[in-house]
């Protein structure tokens, strides 16, 4: 029997619902209204489909959202003041700088200017500290996404063998944080592999995975026989394997064999349509944890 489709679109808009009443409730009964900016340097077309989306999605759920494009010849200086202005705006909680920057900016300082506590993407190093230890507020959106696929349609991970495909600091190594923390969707016993791990002792830590998770950037690299009987597969994955002759648009696959490899697993994320749909969602959710920590309704 083939895997159930673990469709991210509809999970992500059970969540904005979700945030939605959380968000009225947040402005009638403590008059909080959760804000974001996003700030884009230059006019990348990729970049400035992401922000429009995120923007798109914050008015939506009634935020205070501030899209601030600034030129693609802005000075490191002057994008780390305005950083700081945002800093210390009350009524900014998240703030976000969609990468990538200019090859004159170093990503790196201009990330680590954010407050901690308005971080929403969490790549300063001190959420990723928080992370580590499990004394978090909010988490990276995609591995924090591929969490939420994971308790909503397979269950709760808690004693589960989970494989972690992949060590980026995006996606494998907080994945692996937010698996084996000692808290509910979590607590399972976590494996990672990786481009130092030998080939045979990957499929063999593969094949003992309740939970699998791919974040290895290699199309369609995990095949069916890596993979237990009745596994749940995240596959984190988006290659561009070609152009349709169709319709001239980009072809799309995973880091998983996903004709083979659903014929095994009881429940597996499609490429696209799995993962990616989720990101966007869990920056707003972030968000709403910025303001509320902001206003002390919630501590770290």
């Amino acid at each position: 029997m083939a895997a159930t489709l673990i469709k991210g679109a509809e999970v992500a808009a059970q969540i904005r619902a979700e945030l939605k009443q959380e968000v009225d409730e947040l402005k009638a009964k403590h008059n909080l209204t959760p804000g974001l900016v996003t700030i884009l340097v230059g006019e990348d077309p990729a970049s400035v489909s992401y922000v429009t989306a995120k923007q798109k999605t914050s008015h939506e759920l009634g935020f205070y959202s501030v899209q601030d494009n600034q030129p693609p010849d802005i000075t490191e200086e002057a994008l780390l003041k305005l950083l700081d202005k945002y800093n210390n705006d009350p009524k900014i909680h998240g703030i976000l700088v969609q990468l990538p920057l200019p090859k004159h900016i170093d990503s790196n300082k201009v990330l680590y200017a954010i407050n901690p506590d308005k971080d929403v993407d969490a790549f300063h190093p001190v959420n990723v500290g928080r992370i580590l230890i499990g004394n978090y507020a909010f988490l990276p959106c995609t591995p924090a996404g591929c969490q939420e696929l994971i308790v909503r349609a397979y269950g709760d991970p808690k004693g589960k063998e989970c494989v972690v495909v992949g060590r980026s600091n995006i996606v494998g190594k907080p994945m692996v944080a937010i698996m084996i923390q000692k808290r509910q969707g979590a607590n399972a016993t976590v494996t990672c592999v990786h481009t130092g791990t030998p080939k045979d002792k990957m499929i063999e830590h593969c094949r003992r995975a309740d939970i699998l998770v791919v974040a290895a950037g290699v199309p369609k690299y995990v095949q069916a026989d890596w993979v237990k009987e009745g596994a749940c597969v995240i596959d984190v994955g988006v290659n561009r394997i070609g152009v349709s002759e169709k319709t001239g648009k980009a072809i799309l696959a995973g880091d998983v064999d996903f004709d083979a490899v659903k014929e095994k697993a009881s429940f597996i994320t499609p490429v696209p349509g799995g993962v990616g749909p989720m990101t966007i969602t869990m920056l707003m959710k972030n968000t709403v944890m910025a303001a509320k920590l902001n206003a002390g309704l919630i501590k770290i």
